[in-house]
This record gives structure tokens, sequence and C-alpha cells, in this order.
């Protein structure tokens, strides 16, 4: 039996006193058992200050860059941006964004009358298509001759965009030069350096 000398604290306790030494168990499990995972939290992203509803922002990356869009909110579970161009004026549509890809601009434009309660990330989740179909039915119809099937928006989302841009197009209309700012794209020439500018 292994003892042991410890340390005991207090001035009358003798300050070191022999114990034994606790049995190690001798049982091992022959597998590694699997240790539980803490679970993850997952918190919306902080936005910058100048990330604000209304501002004016420029889209850096995707099929929209360069592209003047119109912040509307950030959506509360992934934590992205809800934006539009308005689709009437330059062709963006409702979508979400990353805040990392987008550049604030000093431009504020009035969107208090827009409603975008209804607007989270279950409204744009894709809608999980029927049966599965083999390659060759996928590109071929009855007549054995191959088509592409064409992606249709429903018209509930067509509808929501017209009620957005209605309400965002009222206020462009007060200034006829910030119309054409948000239809222009923004791009760089020769010279120019990016982290001098204010945007």
């Amino acid at each position: 039996m292994a003892i042991i000398e410890k340390t005991i604290g207090g001035e009358k306790n003798g300050q070191k006193r022999k114990v034994e030494r606790p049995k190690q168990s001798k049982y091992y499990p022959a597998d590694d058992l699997p240790v539980a995972k803490p679970a993850h939290v997952q918190n919306p992203a902080k936005l910058r200050k100048t990330l604000v509803p209304g501002t004016v922002l420029i889209v850096l990356a995707g099929r929209f860059r360069g592209k003047r869009v119109v912040m509307l909110k950030q959506l509360v579970k992934s934590g992205t941006l809800l934006i539009t161009g308005p689709y009437a004026i330059n062709g963006v549509p409702l979508r979400r964004i990353d805040s990392r890809y987008v550049v604030a601009t000093s431009t504020k434009i009035d969107v208090s009358k827009v409603d975008v309660s209804k607007f989270d990330d279950a409204y744009f989740k894709k809608a999980k298509t029927g049966s599965k179909k083999s390659e060759k039915d996928f590109f071929k119809n009855e007549q054995g001759e191959t088509v592409e099937k064409k992606k249709t928006l429903p018209d509930s989302f067509k509808s929501d965009q017209k009620a957005v841009d209605a309400s965002i197009v009222a206020a462009l209309k007060k200034d006829p030069l910030l119309k054409c700012y948000i239809k222009a794209r923004f791009s760089l020439t020769k010279g120019q350096a990016p982290h001098e500018m204010l945007f």
C-alpha cells in the first residue's frame, strides 16, 4: 500500500501528514467512449455601427457585385442582411447577404414605412422537390427530346417584392439624383485608392 505525504494547513495540525494513496481503477474501456460536445449556441453576428436599416450598401461579391442596394434589416437566426435594389430600379431582388460582403455608404433612405416583419430565414428556404427522377428522365420529355426545366418564382414572392419596392421607390422619387445614384454601378478606375475614399 503506497503512502504519500500531504501538506496540511493550519498552525496546530502538524503541517504534514502521511496518508494512503487512493487506488486507481484497474478497469479501462477497450474502446474510446464518445465524449459529449458542448452545445453550440448560434448568436446573430454583431453588425458594424454603419449598418442600420435604410443605409445604401455597395455589394462586393456575388452575382450583383458593384450594385448599390438598400438594407432593410438583419435576420435574427442567421445574422445576414436583408437587402433589395429595389428590383424596379437596378434589378436586385429581395435577398440575404453576409455583412462581410458589403460596404456601407453615408447615404440613407427612409424605410420606416416598409413592412419587413414577414421576412425571415424560413421565407428564403427553397421548397423540396417531389419524387426523384433519373438523369435520363430529367433531361427528356415525353417525345424523348431533351428539355431544360425553367425555375419559376412563386407569385407570393413577386407580390412581396412589388410591395417592398413601392415604398422605397416613393422615397426615391423625392430626390431624382438619389434614384440615379442607386441605379449606377460602383466601379474603380486606375489610380483610385478605396482606403482613401469616403463612401
